[in-house]
């Protein structure tokens, strides 16, 4: 094909700042059609980048047997249905994170492509904050010796107030079982330890304001926690600790540390700082990422080169994606029990990539 054609359903913030400007510095790409949620946003990002045609449905793209690839940026509520028909429809899929709502929505878009044509591609966006340095901690912790714990901590302040209006991401019925940066967290945790999968979790959650007023000033009911801590085990003897909260006042904190034998990883993922410390040592050492192992922002061309010279997807693979996505079901499930201890679910949780 002499250009790769894409449209774009549904451009939000993200779509709008790294996909749309991502794809159009590609030669081989041409941004063909855009559906937003309503023909004036719509026409806005098509004038905003030269887009020549607005669909007024989603379905209008996919049916479109002139677009070879569909950017999806809508709410997670709408993913597995359109990742679904997109692959059915014989088109590439590159799909925003947060996967789906739920494992069932994200077992039925990698159900849709083992289905589907083997040239197809399909691809979730990753987790950004520690691509520059991922492969330069997959070297370095061999070295740290047997892993004890593996800690996530995020705290903000982004819903402390309760005149805050509510947001999509504390809507269950768009964010399904996703809470807060819990998934997203997680996502970059197993991209270091592989693939490994705890053996159980255990969870618990508050919502400390349970009501908040939309765009229009009425109060609607929060229905995702402010708050969940998770509490897990690995098979090899890991210890997981994850505590996510968006009410916490003070600086806000976002890191991932693996505390080893020999040394503890710690990474700050607001400054997108790696540090290292040996066993008893009081001082941590700035770790500058390996020479040559700095991708930086890739997910267009990455996708773009899987389609054009059938590369591997790494970041984000529906696979992993279903990982994550069991893992933040799994602790939906438990503080929604009381608690309850749940096993890591025999299922299938592969899928091509």
């Amino acid at each position: 094909m002499d250009k790769i054609r894409v449209g774009f359903i549904g451009a939000g913030a993200n779509t709008v700042f790294r996909h749309l400007p991502g794809f159009q510095s590609i030669p081989r790409v041409h941004c063909a059609a855009v559906a937003n949620r309503t023909e004036e946003s719509s026409k806005r990002v098509a004038d905003a980048f030269g887009i020549p045609r607005i669909a007024n449905h989603w379905q209008d793209v996919i049916a479109d047997k002139s677009i070879d690839a569909v950017c999806i940026g809508t709410w997670p509520d709408m993913h597995a249905e359109i990742t679904v028909a997109a692959l059915q429809a014989g088109k590439h899929v590159l799909v925003e994170a947060r996967m789906a709502r739920n494992i069932a929505e994200s077992m039925a878009m990698c159900a849709a492509l083992e289905d589907a044509p083997k040239r197809l591609v399909a691809q979730i966006v990753p987790a950004p904050f520690s691509l520059n340095h991922d492969a330069t901690v997959r070297r370095i912790l061999p070295t740290l010796g047997t892993i004890h714990e593996a800690r996530i901590t995020f705290c903000n302040a982004i819903h402390v107030r309760p005149e805050v209006p509510i947001s999509w991401r504390q809507d269950a019925t768009i964010s399904g079982v996703n809470t807060a940066t819990l998934g997203i967290l997680y996502e970059t945790l197993q991209r270091w330890i592989g693939p490994t999968n705890p053996a159980w979790i255990t969870a618990t959650a508050r919502t400390f304001i349970h009501e908040r007023p939309d765009g229009n000033g009425e109060s609607k009911p929060v229905t995702v926690p402010d708050s969940v801590t998770v509490l897990g085990h690995y098979s090899t003897g890991t210890a997981l600790v994850a505590h996510v909260t968006t009410i916490a006042s003070g600086p806000p904190i976002s890191e991932i540390r693996l505390d080893g034998l020999m040394g503890t990883l710690r990474m700050d993922l607001l400054k997108e700082t790696l540090f290292l410390s040996e066993s008893g040592a009081g001082d941590e050492l700035k770790i500058h990422p390996d020479p040559g192992t700095t991708p930086g922002w890739r997910v267009e061309a990455d996708f773009v080169d899987s389609i054009t010279r059938g590369l591997p997807v790494t970041l984000t693979s529906f696979a992993d994606g279903l990982r994550y996505m069991t893992f933040t079901q799994l602790a939906h499930q438990s503080w929604g029990s009381d608690g309850v201890r749940l096993d890591w679910p025999l299922m299938k949780t592969t899928a091509r990539k």
